[in-house]
């Protein structure tokens, strides 16, 4: 065969119009002619001649053609791809592939499409996508693909250690199960390298955060090579002390400072939270490690002054899990006091799931979830260092601070558990 440089109008309408051989879809067929006439003349460029053409400045010259299925709006088209006798010739312009995690997303939409359990928002995107035509096997062709990266992905070990800080998180999934809708949650764990680079270091999908499936998690992370682990920062999922006391050897527990904040403000009448809030605030403001702990007592002093003896408690209560972060070095606190670089990639990660709405099961979850959190990696690792590896190198303080408020306190009030 031979694809044109130029489309001649008169001969393409007579053919695809008034003929009686061909094929009748002309959005397709237009498409695919005028994808492959740009794809010959690029060809002729690169051979510094037209096909067929005699010339001294010729440099190369055709070898035929080859074929690739390209899935398009208008359906699937056969496209004849130049080949060169020297050399390659690709289109990228025109068969880029899709980043994993769009490729992830247009699986699972389809999926879901086909199986039934998509939501009218699902069913408008399947439209704009052009997926109504596409049939189960290329569902599950390009699905096969991508599990087989994110597989890939889940299972790398885990040699860019010692991992001194370990962020964990999960975000909650619908998923159709035994004919019905349930909850699952996805968990995440990220961590920085030895040389300051986040990457995700592993993440699951489970039926509940339970003791169970977090040391289950974190036992898999460990296997994979993860280690030198000294701070976990979480929120206060139930069981996550548990599994890090029972699979972390020597690491300790940072409280998320946000959310300690939201539990704190629902503990208080509305209108002392601003004044309570402020001065709670300012104990995370301190440059140093002890200055921390003085400010802990002033704000404890300044609380039970005021008549609020609850918060002050609950705060001293808190006190080890939400200062965890005060004995590693103080360049890194802001990124390791909260949860909050968590909470942003989730964030990321509803936009997409959000899309779906429910998911048609758990590999779809996994697919597509763990195409995004594939190429969150791949960015990280080629953008600023997020902590410095001299830094990392900074040991942490294993004493206690030189001002503890707490027994003071409690030598004065014989304790403070009441309120």
């Amino acid at each position: 065969m031979t694809v044109p440089t130029m489309i001649d109008a008169s001969a393409f309408a007579d053919k695809y119009l008034t003929g009686e051989t061909g094929d009748h879809d002309l959005a397709r067929v237009m498409l695919a002619a005028f994808a492959e006439a740009l794809m010959s003349a690029q060809a002729s460029a690169v051979c510094d001649a037209g096909y067929g053409e005699r010339t001294e400045e010729r440099t190369n010259s055709r070898n035929g053609y080859r074929h690739r299925d390209w899935d398009t709006r208008v359906g699937t088209i056969d496209l004849a791809i130049p080949k060169l006798r020297e050399g390659t010739y690709y289109p990228h312009w025109l068969l880029e592939p899709r980043r994993r995690a769009e490729q992830a997303l247009v699986s699972v939409i389809a999926q879901a499409y086909l199986e039934g359990v998509s939501t009218r928002r699902v069913d408008d995107l399947v439209r704009a996508m052009g997926i109504e035509g596409i049939s189960k096997s290329q569902v599950s062709r390009l699905a096969a693909e991508l599990d087989a990266r994110v597989a890939e992905f889940r299972n790398r070990p885990l040699d860019g250690g010692p991992y001194r800080y370990l962020w964990i998180d999960a975000l909650t999934q619908r998923v159709r199960e035994g004919g019905r809708v349930v909850n699952c949650s996805v968990v995440i764990a990220t961590v920085v390298t030895c040389e300051g680079r986040r990457e995700i270091a592993g993440f699951d999908i489970v039926t509940t955060e339970s003791t169970a499936a977090w040391t289950e998690f974190l036992r898999g992370l460990v296997e994979r090579g993860l280690s030198g682990v000294e701070l976990v920062i979480s929120d206060a999922h139930g069981g996550i002390r548990a599994a890090i006391a029972s699979v972390l050897d020597g690491a300790s527990w940072q409280r998320c400072r946000t959310h300690f904040m939201a539990n704190l403000a629902g503990r208080v009448p509305k209108g002392d939270w601003p004044l309570i809030a402020t001065l709670v605030r300012s104990i995370f403001e301190q440059p140093d490690r002890d200055a921390t702990w003085d400010q802990l007592g002033d704000v404890v002093d300044k609380l039970t002054q005021a008549g609020f003896v609850d918060v002050a408690c609950y705060l001293l209560d808190a006190a080890d899990d939400i200062l965890a972060f005060t004995a590693h070095p103080p360049e890194h606190w802001p990124k390791i006091r909260s949860n909050n670089p968590q909470e942003r990639l989730n964030k990321e990660i509803r936009r997409r799931t959000d899309v779906v709405g429910i998911f048609p099961n758990r590999a779809a979850v996994i697919r597509l979830v763990g195409a995004l959190l594939a190429e969150q990696t791949d960015e990280w690792a080629t953008t600023k260092r997020y902590m410095s590896a001299e830094s990392l190198k900074t040991p942490r303080h294993d004493t206690p601070p030189h001002s503890d408020p707490r027994p003071a306190i409690d030598a004065a009030g014989g304790g403070h558990g009441g309120g």
